[in-house]
């Protein structure tokens, strides 16, 4: 009997609880049933609130505890399953553990269970495209891949379809790596900087987590890193037990992958032995950022797939949704939805992928980050700056303040909404310019997560006439 038969066949009278029900637990709510545990929905909102959210579960037999106190009692279950918004150092959810409950989550158990080779990604930027890439090059040179963790679908529910011979491909925040116990054979970290600072106690926190990826790696493993990222290249080095690939567009690796901004060339050393996978100008995606996701998921996948793989998709990937999307041209006018740009660096990469001044919409709410260097950036690169949200005052004060800020070359303007800020942004560009929405701050002030901010921004910018 495989390992994942016998886990669920073993679940049987077990009490599990599931803490919010969301897109990744009705479907393993379901499968629990299915195998007779006793299941318990917890959950913050009432039923009411919950609506068509739990239409999927309704009529099973399965126990509701909801309201505020959802969290309460949690150390009469036997497994627990915590999704990432839930802190795992909540003090009930620290009592659980110390009772000697398996808490646990959706990505925990598919890496303990899975039957195929993982290649997991992190990073405080690039890890989506990075994740994206090197499953559509797997997918090219012919394997059944599974994306899924941060972003595609919830991978545990179907594990039982997963079959060794496939790869699965996962990207992994910092709130779902946080409290994992098993690292996948090949870990890619893109960068670390300090990102999510409103829920995390600290950055230290927040890198720990991050760390989690790879140190519970095997002599077996192979471990992607960083080189021109401090924490990667410090921290995140002296955690490698196994294989250890770096990317760099400073400096040639020793084992690892290059981009030669001279010759445009992208290169992989093997300890002296190079070859040229391709050229710069090969890669479809805007920005000089989409090459180092390049870099790194050229060292992901190094021995699984034909160079001509890399380069078909480097060619014709267009990028994700949400990630310096072009979504309309209006009288000469270019919109792009970079919602994903929730932190300051990664509306400082955006920015710097364009070779003109742009009009640039920022905004939401405040993570605890700083906008200082965002500040001398915007003044470099933008010449009208749209804010709005509950950062906008604090990055206009940044801009402002900026040693090279001049009133002469930059106009900037407040906002209520998004509505008012694709209107202003449309009634000052001329043809030939770029509207951007990279807001480098993340979207709960208005917004449920990104994508429904970048959605909004699309309906807005398609709403034009």
């Amino acid at each position: 009997m495989d390992k994942v038969k016998e886990y669920f066949e073993g679940v049987k009278g077990k009490r599990v609880a599931f803490l919010g029900l969301g897109i990744s637990h009705i479907p393993l709510i379901k499968k629990y049933c299915a195998y007779g545990a006793r299941v318990t929905a917890c959950d913050m909102r009432s039923m009411e609130q919950l609506g068509a959210d739990i239409d999927e579960i309704r009529g099973l037999d399965i126990e509701y505890h909801l309201g505020e106190d959802y969290l309460k009692g949690l150390e009469k279950f036997d497994i627990v399953f915590r999704t990432p918004g839930i802190k795992y150092f909540l003090p009930e959810i620290q009592a659980a553990v110390s009772s000697g409950v398996k808490v646990t989550s959706e990505i925990e158990m598919f890496f303990e269970l899975c039957p195929c080779k993982i290649i997991g990604i992190t990073g405080s930027d690039g890890k989506t495209t990075t994740t994206t890439v090197i499953s559509e090059i797997l997918a090219k040179q012919g394997y059944t891949v599974h994306k899924g963790g941060n972003i595609g679908i919830p991978l545990f529910p179907i594990i039982e379809s997963v079959k060794p011979e496939d790869i699965a491909v996962v990207e992994l925040s910092s709130f779902q790596l946080i409290s994992m116990k098993d690292s996948p054979q090949v870990a890619v970290v893109t960068n670390v900087t300090p990102n999510h600072l409103n829920v995390h106690k600290d950055y230290q926190e927040y890198i720990d987590a991050k760390r989690n990826l790879v140190i519970h790696q095997s002599d077996n493993s192979r471990t992607v890193l960083n080189a021109d990222n401090d924490v990667t290249s410090g921290v995140f080095k002296k955690d490698v037990k196994g294989e250890l690939l770096e990317f760099s567009t400073r400096e040639m690796p020793q084992k690892g992958a290059f981009w030669d901004k001279k010759t445009g060339e992208i290169i992989f050393n093997d300890n002296g032995k190079k070859t040229v996978i391709m050229n710069r100008k090969d890669i479809k995606l805007v920005g000089d950022h989409n090459v180092e996701n390049y870099l790194a998921a050229i060292c992901a996948v190094r021995g699984l797939v034909d160079d001509e793989s890399i380069v078909c998709v480097a060619r014709t990937f267009g990028g994700v949704e949400h990630r310096m999307e072009l979504c309309r041209e209006l009288g000469g006018v270019k919109f792009y939805n970079d919602s994903i740009a929730s932190s300051p660096n990664r509306t400082k990469a955006g920015l710097l992928a364009y070779n003109q001044k742009i009009i640039l919409i920022v905004g939401g709410k405040n993570k605890g980050l700083n906008y200082d260097e965002l500040g001398t950036i915007i003044n470099d690169k933008v010449k009208y700056l749209i804010c709005m949200g509950d950062t906008g005052p604090m990055i206009k004060q940044c801009t402002m303040k900026a040693a090279n800020y001049d009133s002469e070359k930059i106009g900037i303007f407040e906002v209520e909404d998004m509505e008012q800020a694709v209107n202003k942004a449309y009634s000052l560009a001329e043809s030939g310019d770029v509207v951007a929405l990279s807001p480098a701050s993340t979207s709960f002030d208005k917004y449920r997560n990104f994508e429904y901010r970048g959605r909004d921004f699309k309906e807005k910018v398609n709403n034009l006439k």
